[in-house]
């Protein structure tokens, strides 16, 4: 279960996702735009309570999100992803994990809180260099 501190965007992003919530429903959003979108709507769900087991319960497209992260280099994030889709398959309660399945889940956040330390940087790189 996730226990870092909640990310806080740059005031950057934060503007840029304003701009971009505007003109979607206008028109549809490039690649790039729509990755920045996966990837700022989905980090309050890894750092939920539930984390990676919310992640594959919600009805989220999980293979665009996976290659959004992707997109801007977030490896360590796309590894977590993949070693935890076998949460797709389990009960929607996290607490009907059996211990090995538990203890196995619990290895996989903490590889992924590295990758959310270094999200910011990774996805301001990405919006200095395909969006500017």
């Amino acid at each position: 279960m996730f226990s870092q501190e909640p990310i806080e965007w740059p005031d950057e992003v934060e503007v840029l996702i304003d701009q971009l919530e505007s003109e979607a429903p206008e028109r549809d959003l490039s690649r790039e735009e729509r990755a920045v979108m996966d990837i700022y709507e989905t980090v309050p769900i890894l750092q939920s309570e539930d984390c990676l087991h919310e992640f594959w319960q919600s009805g989220i497209e999980h293979q665009r999100i996976i290659n959004s992260f992707e997109l801007i280099g977030s490896t360590i994030v796309v590894d977590a992803m993949n070693a935890s889709r076998w949460c797709g398959t389990r009960s929607e309660h996290r607490n009907d994990y059996t211990e090995t399945e538990a203890d196995h889940l619990a290895t996989i956040e903490e590889e992924l809180e590295a990758g959310m330390d270094e999200l910011i940087d990774l996805l301001m790189d990405f919006i200095e260099e395909e969006m500017d």
